[in-house]
């Protein structure tokens, strides 16, 4: 008798069982990694696994899939259902899931064919009624659909009009997993009505800003602002190079109104960029897509009481973007500076060095854009009052000096720009012609066309973002601008960083002025206006 035992009757010539094929993604930071989502019902002790290292979230999908299915009228199938998301390796997190699996499921209990779906993208999570709750994340899920070659996504129809904005996939914004599963040719028992998705697909969800999104909105203009002449040429300086900036002054002087003008002088954003800081604020869940694309740049002004992980990042699971990369090719504005926490300050000196934030955590690690301008904003002393004339202040001269130590010096060390503002005298209220900021951000501009003719094929757009050593051997050891910024640096007014760092503010200065290259003369004043609050 051959040792080989047949297969049941039952069995013989069976067909195998029907797979259910679609794809979703998965977001670390920026990062996307498409996911096969295969589905397989065998005959088995009922069962709804899902492999592929899934988050809480995630696993929690069993249970919303299964009450969507009811509500929906579609039986569940009496088999072992095992959903497995491939790469296995990758850990797999947040609801955005749930409607590949409901697709992929209903494609092997045969409800609709599993050819239907193969090759399309499912995003979404899925209400307990069926109906298609929008997601985090979704602008920067469609680009990496586009760059995969994938010609069809699928997104709940509160994420249509953001998909929209990415060219290239077919996209196809869908109410419930009802109407998902007509448009694959099922016959839907019955219809829920998904009035809890219809309140969130509204124009705009409360507690979240409209300024998110890309709408026109007037910016503050420069013309706003009084005196304040050696400012607000820092402030040119620091748009038209991409430098970090520190202004100290009293109370009511300006600070806050002259930072909140930068955006308004600095060049829109192109297209890239564009994408990149709408995807950002995508995963943040900040954006809202009426408007467009953000072509602004953005301006963040966290308050000074901001944790370590409001300001850089942070959350459970994969970690969501902190105020820092919010401001990604904008501005991150500090008021009250040294009243921020010492962690808080220094945990900003590696994206001001790398222009990124990497964040580890157990199931993960997420890497988010961070090239942004840094402006700080602090009194002189802790009343405030310890500059300007006919002002007494109260505090000691160890309290005064201890105050601003709060900054240390590897943090200042990396700001490029530190100037006095001082009270607004009588004189300058009366004053009735002021440059707007227009006019202003011409000079910007033609400025920062110089600096990408100069910079091209080097990978970097600004001077503050160029190599120090490149710099040097640009200008030549023996040029007036190197020889100034050495003996600067000999004489202890400025670090190797800052010798550096004087460097790309006098290039600023030429490229403001229209000269091809700065002299010694560039140097002076750069220097004067980095270590100004030392002098």
């Amino acid at each position: 008798m051959n040792s080989v035992q047949a297969a049941p009757a039952a069995q013989r010539g069976a067909n195998p069982p029907a797979v259910g094929r679609t794809l979703a993604v998965t977001l670390e930071g920026l990062s996307a990694t498409i996911v096969a989502v295969e589905v397989i019902a065998i005959a088995n002790l009922p069962n709804f696994i899902i492999t592929g290292l899934p988050d809480t979230a995630l696993a929690e999908s069993r249970d919303r899939i299964r009450a969507a299915f009811a509500s929906t009228g579609f039986a569940w199938p009496n088999k072992r259902v095992t959903v497995n998301l491939s790469p296995a390796a990758v850990h797999k997190s947040g609801s955005a899931f749930d409607i590949g699996i409901a697709v992929a499921v209903l494609a092997a209990a045969g409800f609709i064919p599993p050819e239907a779906i193969e090759g399309t993208m499912h995003l979404g999570e899925l209400g307990l009624d069926g109906a298609a709750r929008p997601m985090r994340g979704t602008l920067p899920a469609v680009v990496a659909a586009r760059t995969a070659g994938i010609r069809r996504v699928v997104v709940p129809a509160g994420n249509l009009l953001e998909a929209k904005l990415i060219d290239g996939p077919q996209i196809v914004g869908v109410e419930s997993l009802a109407e998902l599963a007509e448009s694959y040719g099922a016959t839907v028992p019955w219809r829920h009505t998904a009035s809890a998705s219809k309140q969130v697909h509204g124009t705009h969800v409360p507690g979240i800003p409209d300024s998110a999104g890309g709408a026109a909105r007037p910016m503050p203009d420069m013309a706003d602002v009084i005196g304040q002449d050696i400012a607000k040429q820092a402030l040119e300086i620091a748009a038209a190079g991409g430098h970090h900036m520190l202004m100290c002054g009293p109370p009511g002087t300006g600070k806050t109104m002259l930072a909140s003008r930068l955006p308004g002088i600095l060049p829109p954003l192109e297209r890239d960029a564009a994408i990149e800081v709408t995807a950002v604020h995508s995963i943040a869940g900040l954006f809202q897509p009426q408007g467009g694309l953000i072509t602004r740049p953005p301006f963040e002004a966290p308050h000074h009481t901001a944790t370590p992980a409001a300001i850089v990042g942070g959350g459970s699971g994969i970690p969501r973007p902190g105020a820092a990369s919010r401001a990604h090719r904008g501005v991150l504005f500090l008021d009250e500076a040294p009243e921020f926490s010492a962690r808080v300050l220094e945990t900003l000196r590696q994206p001001l060095e790398s222009g990124q934030i990497v964040l580890a955590r157990a199931l993960g690690q997420a890497t988010y854009p961070a090239r942004f301008q840094l402006v700080l904003a602090a009194n002189p002393c802790p009343c405030g009052l310890a500059i300007g004339k006919g002002i007494e202040c109260r505090c000691s001269s160890v309290a005064r000096r201890r105050y601003l130590e709060r900054l240390s010096a590897p943090f200042r060390d990396r700001i490029d720009l530190q100037v006095e503002v001082e009270s607004v005298p009588d004189g300058a209220l009366e004053a009735t012609s002021r440059e707007t900021s227009a006019s202003v951000a011409r000079r910007v501009a033609q400025a920062r066309a110089a600096q990408l003719e100069r910079l091209a094929g080097y990978g970097w757009s600004t001077n503050r973002e160029a190599d120090g050593a490149w710099l040097r051997g640009k200008l030549g050891e023996s040029s007036g601008a190197v020889r100034a910024a050495r003996e600067a640096r000999r004489v202890g007014l400025a670090s190797m960083r800052g010798m550096d760092s004087v460097l790309r503010v006098a290039w600023t200065i030429a490229d403001l002025e229209g000269r091809p290259a700065p002299g010694a003369s560039d140097v002076d004043a750069a220097l004067t206006l980095r270590s100004g609050l030392d002098r």
